[in-house]
């Protein structure tokens, strides 16, 4: 997994990330969802590091980053901090302005670096999510009965940290799985939700979604700022995007000017199911 990439530890302030890089060419950070780690791109990373150089961390409190304390705001999972440790990562590393591309809570990091460091971020992909102030703001029936998740892990007094730590595999179907994920990234993801810490800190980042996280969004929606780079979205298929937001890209029109489209034929991990389709689209947005 990850042939030839560089697997390390780098200290990027208040936290630490575990991350691998590896290839040549100008830079694309991959930022991944929930509950996974970096080893979701196992697939994806190798095609990009044809063309060019490919960081993929774990985010603050995912697979074995660090998961800071806890807060009563829930600020220190919000994702304006993971975007900060996202931008010292790669200042880190050399590269002063580079792409991103996030998938799932992966993408409203990847939104949130663009939106506070446009000076960074040269282009912007973000792959099954809407901004979180507007997924918020458009929230029905239909949202709840699909997304109850975000709202069981998202408030402390459900102490849903608990409930799935008391059986994980159980909680996240892990046996199901394993087939697709590939032995080495399945194994990674089991240790991650194995982790009481690990899981603690995944419900926080649901938890800043609906404190911190939105407050940021709503700002950012009164006083008009906007998305400065070309920005793609991508969703999948046989997920449940279409369903819920109907015109995807046009959620998005409220946030970027430079703004383009693409489904792409796949369940929810499309860095999983779809790596080769996946791979061409973050390259060809990034070329563009």
């Amino acid at each position: 997994m990850f042939e030839k990439f560089v697997l390390e530890y780098v200290d990027v302030g208040p936290v630490q990330l575990r991350v691998r890089h590896g290839g040549s060419g100008y830079p694309v950070l991959l930022l991944h969802g929930h509950p996974r780690t970096h080893a979701t791109w196992h697939r994806v990373a190798p095609l990009l590091a044809q063309d060019f150089s490919v960081v993929c961390p774990d985010l603050r409190g995912y697979g074995r980053s660090s998961k800071p304390q806890v807060t009563d705001d829930h600020s220190s999972y919000s994702k304006r901090a993971m975007a900060g440790d996202c931008l010292t990562l790669m200042r880190e590393l050399g590269y002063e302005r580079f792409a991103v591309a996030g998938h799932d809570r992966g993408a409203y990091v990847a939104f949130r670096l663009a939106m506070d460091h446009p000076e960074a971020v040269s282009h912007l992909v973000i792959a099954d999510a809407v901004p979180i102030g507007e997924a918020l703001e458009r929230c029905d029936a239909r949202f709840a009965r699909a997304w109850w998740h975000w709202f069981f892990l998202g408030n402390p007094a459900a102490e849903a940290h608990r409930v799935i730590s008391a059986d994980p595999d159980a909680w996240y179907h892990s046996q199901d799985k394993r087939p697709l994920m590939g032995e080495e990234n399945w194994a990674d993801f089991m240790a991650a939700i194995h982790d009481p810490a690990t899981v603690l800190a995944m419900c926080e980042d649901y938890r800043a979604g609906l404190g911190p996280d939105r407050a940021a969004d709503d700002a950012d929606r009164a006083t008009g700022r906007r998305i400065r780079c070309p920005t793609r979205i991508v969703w999948a298929t046989r997920d449940d995007m279409e369903q819920l937001y109907g015109d995807v890209v046009g959620v998005w029109r409220a946030w970027a000017d430079d703004l383009s489209g693409t489904p792409i034929t796949s369940g929810h991990h499309i860095a999983e199911e779809a790596p080769g389709a996946f791979a061409t689209l973050i390259a060809q947005a990034v070329r563009n």
